[in-house]
C-alpha cells in the first residue's frame, strides 16, 4: 500500500500560517532556530521533516502540531483557547511521549479520528509537569488553560510517567483531568498501580484508530473528547 506523502500539502500548511502572521521565511526560520534555506524547501514540499523540526515551527507559528497537519493546504482556521470555549465544545489534549515514532502514529490516530483539538506534545516527566504547573519555560502560560485529556507514555526520562500520574492526582489544580496511560503491554504489572493512583483507562502502544477507540467503547471517541455539558441549577 502506497504511503500518503504530505510534505507537499504540510509546506503549504506553512506558508498559509506564515503568510496569516506576516513573517518573512527568515523570520520564521529564526523563531523556530532553523535555516532560512531549510524553511523554504519545506514551503515547497521539497523536504522531509523532523518531528524535532515540526514542533519547533508549530511552537514559532504559535499553533499546534496537530494543526498543522490538520490543515493540509486549507486555509488554517484560528485556534480557541480552552478559557473561552463553551461547555460542550473540544477542549484540549496533552501527549506526554518521549518515542518519536509512536508520537507520530498517536498524531496520525487523532487525525484521522476527526479530532480537531489543540495538542500539546512534551517529550518527558519534566516538561509534563511544568507545562501542567505552568513553571519552567511554560511559567506564561494561563493556570486555568488546562488540558481535558492526558495521554501518557509511563517510560519517560527525567521523571517517570508513573510519578507524573502520581503528581497529577495529588494536587487539586489537575486531579480532574481524564489521564490515559500509554503502555507497551496491557500485562504490564504498573497498570493496576495507575489504576489505584487514578488513571481512567490504559491504551496498548502504538496508539492507532482502533485501540483509540476502544477506551470509551459506549461512546464515539468524537464524544470522548469533549467536556461534560453543564447541568442546570434546580
Amino acid at each position: 500500500m502506497a504511503r500518503l506523502d504530505i510534505k507537499v500539502p504540510f509546506g503549504k500548511t506553512v506558508k498559509l500560517w506564515r503568510d496569516k502572521l506576516g513573517v518573512s521565511q527568515e523570520k520564521l526560520a529564526e523563531r523556530a532556530g532553523l535555516h532560512r534555506t531549510y524553511i523554504s524547501d519545506i514551503e515547497r514540499g521539497a523536504r522531509n521533516v523532523s518531528l524535532e523540526s515540526i514542533q519547533k515551527l508549530a511552537e514559532a507559528l504559535g499553533v499546534s502540531m496537530a494543526t498543522l497537519f490538520a490543515n493540509s493546504g486549507e486555509e488554517p482556521a484560528v485556534s480557541v483557547p480552552v478559557k473561552h470555549l463553551a461547555s460542550n465544545e473540544l477542549v484540549d489534549i496533552l501527549l506526554v511521549e518521549d518515542n518519536k515514532d509512536d508520537t507520530t502514529m498517536a498524531l496520525e490516530a487523532l487525525h484521522h479520528a476527526n479530532i480537531t483539538n489543540r495538542i500539546q506534545v512534551v517529550t518527558d516527566g519534566q516538561d509534563a509537569l511544568d507545562f501542567l504547573f505552568c513553571e519552567g519555560k511554560y511559567s506564561r502560560r494561563h493556570p486555568g488553560d488546562q488540558p481535558q485529556m492526558i495521554l501518557l507514555d509511563l517510560n519517560l526520562p527525567k521523571i517517570s510517567g508513573m510519578e507524573v500520574l502520581r503528581r497529577i492526582k495529588a494536587d487539586p489544580r489537575t486531579q480532574g483531568i481524564s489521564v490515559v496511560v500509554l503502555t507497551a503491554s496491557s500485562r504490564d504489572k504498573d497498570i493496576q498501580a495507575c489504576m489505584r493512583l487514578g488513571a481512567n483507562t490504559y491504551i496498548v502502544k502504538p496508539v492507532d484508530f482502533q485501540n483509540l477507540s476502544q477506551v470509551t467503547p459506549q461512546l464515539s471517541l468524537r464524544w470522548a473528547l469533549l467536556k461534560a455539558p453543564v447541568r442546570a441549577q434546580a
